[in-house]
């Protein structure tokens, strides 16, 4: 089964930049199948990791940045892939 992990967080003003190196700065043990990170307008930053695994196993996730990179708490979800047809 594939397994994703969205983390999605929006920088503190004019602190875009610094959110954007500092997710792709985090290193996940063991390494996730595949990883992208994406920015987008309001200093959001989003990282999708892809796992070979079950639904409801232990993953390694990215952490919390400081509170004063970020404007709230990181948003977190997990998704199983399914195949049309």
């Amino acid at each position: 089964m594939t397994v994703a992990l969205m983390w999605e967080a929006r920088a503190a003003a004019g602190r875009g930049e610094d959110l954007l190196a500092w997710a792709r700065g985090q290193a996940l043990t063991p390494g996730p199948a595949r990883r992208e990170t994406f920015r987008a307008p309001q200093d959001r930053v989003l990282v999708i990791t892809w796992w070979d695994a079950p639904y409801d196993a232990p993953l390694p996730e990215l952490p919390e940045p400081d509170a004063e990179l970020v404007t709230r708490v990181v948003h977190r979800w997990r998704f199983e892939a399914v195949t049309d047809g």
